[in-house]
């Protein structure tokens, strides 16, 4: 008997109907000690043979630090690690010296590759170690547009190895330091110095070679930000709304910070944010009844229950006037969602060059708070230059963002687009509707015979 229908699939068509997926690529192969683990140097001889061994080596100087962030409130090194050409790695216990003036020495002039330098400047400058020149790989990653900067994603990226990240979060003020953990900072230092020149390579050949330098040359200042009103930062305080709630929660962290500060403890160890904001919402004056807040139970919290209750009761007897303000205290211009109402040319302005920039930074592919931070951008078209002739304009524009700190690459990429949304921020824009702007609404004031009789 035969049949009409059509034949059903063969063995080979349905091969041929599904596509074959693509195998996935194998993992990296994991990036190891090149020269084994070192031991950690501890001892007056251990370090002179390891500035020999520095001073002795050629080429730029891999560096990085260890600091015990999450456990400690200083920001000191507790291991720094250094890699140069013609030796090995070497990793340095800081806590062991008094200084280390002569690693200082025996680095000299050579260059220092770090990676994310702003963490790492500030330990490094407490124990005596300055750098003459430097390369921040990270930084060298987001003036070239790598979507993402880790150290661990530019080296699998670019070297094609796979970094050990387990260990990122360890106490790293622990006594001795395990194996394990000596291992995972010692392969921070491993490629850098490839890392490096394969960076900088591309610099070259992106035309970002000078733009990389002077980053690199701004970067040995670096000092950190040294917060005015630092308790604002803390967390959940939208949620506080009175003043003499606000004057609570200073004060409850100003007492956190002072006793965090002398037991060298990261201060959420000793009281978390969230109990701060509930004790400065509650306004408990007892002791029994602080200890019903949430949050105030074991650790730093209950141990120090009697000043927090003292800290409180102050703030109850503070007059008015020496409460704080619900909105911070600043020397820069109003938060940008409050221009429109403030300044409607300045928004104008903003809105005009945040665009631009945005633009720009698509353009030649680096984020937009590389061009031009977002503060220096707002500093500057809330108060810009007076003058409209525009080569005036611009020289003064170009002044005043020098005076704010920009580099001169950025000085000549963005002062044009400043000077453009100035210009255009002064001009009144076109009515939605098509109406003269100056005709006045019907019964307006200043407009007296608008809306008489007919």
């Amino acid at each position: 008997m035969t049949s009409d229908a059509a034949p059903g699939p063969q063995p080979d068509d349905l091969d041929a109907a599904e596509p074959e997926q693509a195998p996935e690529a194998p993992p990296a192969p994991l990036l190891t000690l090149r020269d084994g683990l070192p031991g950690v140097v501890d001892t007056p001889d251990a370090l002179a043979a390891c500035c020999a061994a520095i001073a002795g080596g050629t080429g730029p100087v891999a560096i990085d630090a260890e600091r015990a962030s999450g456990y400690r409130y200083s920001s000191r090194a507790y291991l720094i690690q250094l890699r140069r050409a013609g030796t090995t790695t070497f990793l340095v216990d800081p806590i062991a010296f008094d200084d280390l003036a002569p690693l200082q020495e025996a680095i000299g002039e050579a260059e220092w590759i770090l990676h994310a330098a702003t963490q790492d400047l500030p330990c490094l400058g407490e124990v005596g170690l300055h750098p003459h020149a430097l390369f921040d790989t990270e930084l060298a990653g987001r003036l070239l547009g790598y979507p993402r900067v880790g150290l661990a994603t530019l080296v699998e990226t670019l070297l094609g190895w796979r970094m050990k990240k387990e260990h990122s979060a360890v106490d790293w003020s622990t006594r001795p330091l395990p194996e394990p953990w000596l291992e995972y900072a010692a392969l921070d230092v491993e490629v850098l110095v490839e890392l490096r020149d394969l960076l900088a390579a591309e610099l070259e050949a992106a035309g970002k070679a000078e733009w990389a330098r002077q980053e690199f040359d701004h970067l040995r200042s670096f000092e950190p930000t040294v917060r005015t009103e630092a308790w604002r930062r803390t967390s959940g305080l939208h949620r506080v709304r009175g003043r003499r709630n606000l004057g609570a929660v200073r004060a409850l962290w100003g007492l956190r910070d002072e006793i965090a500060r002398q037991r060298d403890v990261t201060p959420g160890r000793i009281l978390p944010d969230s109990a701060i904001v509930a004790a400065a919402t509650a306004l408990p004056l007892e002791r029994s009844q602080l200890l019903t807040v949430r949050g105030f139970h074991g650790r730093g919290a209950e141990r120090y229950s009697t000043r927090w209750v003292a800290a409180l009761r102050e703030v109850a007897e503070l007059p008015e006037s020496e409460l704080p303000q619900r909105a911070p205290r600043t020397d820069g211009p109003p938060l940008p969602r409050a221009w429109a109402e403030k300044d409607p040319v300045a928004a104008r302005r903003l809105t005009i060059a945040r665009d631009a920039v945005v633009a720009l930074g698509e353009r030649v592919s680096t984020p937009v708070e590389n061009l031009l931070t977002p503060d220096l951008l707002r500093r500057l078209l809330w108060t810009p230059p007076a003058v409209r002739e525009p080569q005036a304009l611009a020289a003064a524009v170009a002044a005043q963002l020098a005076d704010l700190g920009a580099r001169p690459w950025q000085v000549e990429l963005t002062t044009p687009l400043l000077v453009e949304a100035i210009v255009q921020g002064d001009v009144e824009p076109e009515p939605a509707d098509g109406t003269d702007p100056d005709a006045g609404a019907a019964g307006a004031p200043g407009n007296p015979d608008a809306g008489a009789a007919d």
